[in-house]
């Protein structure tokens, strides 16, 4: 017999090299969306980590020596380069730091050394010299340079006033003065006598009020930059006085150490944007007090501590932020931010402590003085504001009445504070994807079950696939409109959009008793599971009932307008709402879980379903004993991926909400959500800012809950296909 020469060597060596080709690919591709997501995190967290470090403080960076006795105050430009110095003997010398020399560049005497001294916020830069009969002097300095052929030159010059009112009183002499300037002059001064005179400048009319009570001792005194609000401290003792058209009038009277005697007071000052004031206890204690609105009246009321040590010298607020530097006796600098609790530097800058500090305005260098010598320092703090107590916490911020969660990253205000609360935002992503899933998840999943049980093979083909083709729709048209066409709907046919959430499911039952209740003749002619195409005209023919009901539902139940019913129980209504977004993004998100609850049930092997069917169970109890178990992993998985899909979601809940930060479950109000926040915002934002980065943190939020979702989907898969693998 011949033998056959036949070999599949040379196709079993092909086969491998592609085998291997496939599989090399295959876990190429795998690793390589891994390490993109990896990189992706990874890229995330660089860019958030640093809203979390510490200020960097850089001392001696530049320091001269200087002529200059009982500094009084000082004034750094926003370059580092130049300072001013003024003497309690009213010498203004201007001195540069980055041509050292024995003279200043420019000394003007601007008071006496018997002179009585006054200054405004260090960022408005106004400084006073008042003599002991009442004469006021006022001045600017200014650090001016000037661009000559590619360099700064510096080039100082002072703009004195004298003020258009003074605080003369013939026959008593003149103990302690405060000013403001914001336009219109504001004097107010303490006398021998212990009264307490303000003079002000209305327009061309001068005016002038004068204290009743008199005040024994004063230990200080300031008035804020508009001149409508005058702190007197006596002791631990606060006069509040607010200014009406002709006078002043004392609103209250608070005792700053509240009642604790180990809390004397030492020194006042006013924060930033002068609304809070800075207290300073004897002990090192400090503590932020701001006006607080309550029962239509404001009271001026203690609002955090912040506990530092006895060895304190003097505070110095930021210029523009709502911070403070803290100057101790060993030389040791502090930086607290008052709204996140921050510390935000500790550092061992010099060997002593300064007699006094400034800060540019830009916040970028500090000018201490101290012995005859001006050591710059430079400033590296770019994100005081942020802290996870102002974060995640209810933080008290000026102005507002309590406590609370608020994101706000703009305003007209320059002294407006930027809010970061990320839990208004993070609540209403959890919000628009709860009532989204609340409406997706029942009728996905019920959809799917009759689609891949009861529905007949012919009309699967075309209704499995239409719903399909539903997630391919854009976002962005949904969102279009929900906002524009659904959200109009939805607020004119309130009463009735309510009423098909409960009529519709009983319309259903009801039609489904109905059909039953029909003789078998009539409906033995339609197959089963056909039943659908007789519901949905029924379904339709019940919405267009109830929807032309509208009017009658509302005058029946609401008498006759359910917004004003709802108003008069405190219950807002916004056109654009949580409910409108539930319709929108339900629709946008069942396609997404149908299609996979349904691939999972019809996926369940037939010989379970047959084999209890032939053991006598009923198409119902096998539906929920055998094939609703068996498909339950892969239900499961269905509504996860639904819900990272709705967590996700920008387009609809950006188009179809108020995109209103607020923190309220009532469905007919707005909402914001995390991915909107970072549509709307990251165009506008500053790069590097601590907004910028913020929008990251929010993104990387984003990221960690759907990493986490989808884990939790995998796990408790896995454990259903184990429970239910015997099946």
């Amino acid at each position: 017999m011949t033998r056959a020469e036949f070999s599949l060597r040379e196709r079993d060596r092909k086969r491998l090299i592609k085998d291997r080709l496939v599989r090399f690919t295959v876990s190429a591709g795998g690793v390589g969306v891994l390490a993109a997501l990896v990189l992706i995190f990874v890229y995330l967290a660089m860019m958030v980590l640093p809203l979390f470090s510490d200020a960097k403080f850089t001392p001696n960076v530049r320091s001269i020596e200087i002529q200059a006795a009982q500094p009084i105050a000082a004034g750094v430009d926003e370059y580092g380069e130049n300072v001013f110095v003024l003497s309690s003997q009213g010498r203004l010398n201007f001195w540069s730091l980055t041509e050292p020399s024995q003279t200043p560049v420019l000394s003007q005497q601007v008071g006496q050394a018997s002179d009585l001294f006054a200054k405004t916020l260090p960022v408005l830069g106004w400084y006073a010299f008042a003599s002991e009969q009442g004469e006021v002097t006022l001045f600017k300095p200014h650090l001016d340079s000037e661009l000559q052929k590619g360099s700064r030159k510096f080039s100082p010059h002072v703009t004195e006033l004298s003020a258009p009112v003074d605080l003369h009183r013939q026959g008593y002499r003149l103990e302690k003065f405060a000013f403001a300037n914001d336009g219109n002059f504001t004097l107010v001064g303490w006398y021998d006598d212990k009264t307490v005179q303000v003079r002000w400048q209305d327009g061309s009319e001068s005016k002038s009020f004068t204290f009743s009570s008199r005040i024994p001792r004063l230990d200080q005194m300031l008035l804020t930059p508009d001149g409508n609000t005058l702190y007197l401290r006596s002791g631990s003792d606060l006069i509040v006085a607010v200014k009406d058209s002709e006078s002043f009038t004392v609103r209250e009277v608070v005792d700053l150490s509240q009642g604790q005697a180990e809390h004397s007071v030492t020194n006042i000052d006013l924060l930033s944007g002068a609304y809070s004031l800075l207290v300073t206890y004897r002990d090192g204690l400090v503590s932020q007090w701001f006006d607080v609105l309550k029962d239509g009246e404001r009271s001026l009321t203690y609002i955090r501590q912040f506990h530092l040590a006895s060895e304190l010298q003097f505070l110095l607020p930021d210029s523009y932020r709502k911070g403070f530097y803290s100057f101790y006796i060993n030389g040791t600098v502090q930086n607290h931010y008052t709204t996140s609790e921050k510390l935000v530097m500790f550092e061992r800058a010099y060997q002593q402590a300064p007699q006094l500090a400034a800060m540019s305005n830009n916040e970028t260098y500090l000018v201490a003085v101290n012995e005859g010598q001006l050591d710059l320092a430079v400033v590296d703090n770019p994100f005081p504001e942020i802290s996870l107590s102002s974060l995640w916490q209810k933080v008290w911020y000026e102005s507002y009445p309590e406590p609370e969660f608020v994101w706000q990253t703009t305003s007209a205000s320059e002294e407006f504070e930027a809010k970061f609360s990320l839990v208004p935002i993070a609540f209403g992503t959890l919000k628009a994807a709860a009532f989204a899933m609340l409406f997706a998840v029942p009728v996905a999943v019920l959809g799917a079950i009759y689609t891949a049980y009861f529905m007949t093979a012919r009309m699967r083909r075309v209704v499995k696939p239409s719903i399909e083709l539903m997630e391919a729709l854009p976002t962005v048209i949904i969102g279009f409109l929900a906002g524009l066409w659904f959200a109009p709907i939805v607020e004119s046919h309130l009463a009735a959009v309510v009423a098909l959430t409960l009529f519709l499911p009983l319309s259903t039952v009801l039609i489904g008793l109905l059909w039953h209740a029909l003789p078998k003749a009539w409906t033995g002619k339609f197959a089963n599971g056909w039943h659908a195409a007789i519901l949905m005209p029924a379904m339709v023919i019940v919405t267009a009932v109830i929807l032309s009901q509208s009017g009658n539902i509302e005058a029946l139940l609401f008498a006759g307008d359910v917004r004003v019913f709802l108003a008069e129980h405190g219950i807002d209504f916004d056109q654009r709402n949580a409910l409108v977004v539930g319709f929108a993004m339900g629709f946008a998100v069942i396609p997404t879980i149908f299609t996979i609850a349904e691939d999972a049930i019809f996926s369940v092997p037939k010989h379970l379903s047959d084999g209890s069917l032939a053991l006598g169970a009923t198409p119902w109890q096998t539906l929920i004993h055998v094939v609703l178990l068996t498909a339950s992993p892969g239900i499961f998985s269905a509504i996860m991926m639904g819900l990272g899909r709705a967590v996700g979601e920008t387009m609809i809940v950006l188009m179809a909400t108020g995109n209103t930060p607020i923190m309220d479950w009532n469905i007919l109000e707005g909402m914001r959500t995390l991915s909107a926040t970072i549509a709307v915002e990251m165009p506008e934002s500053e790069v590097g800012s601590s907004h910028y980065r913020l929008l990251f943190l929010a993104a990387l939020l984003l990221l960690v809950f759907t990493f986490a979702v989808n884990s939790l989907a995998e796990y408790v898969r896995q454990r259903l296909r184990e429970k239910y693998r015997s099946l």
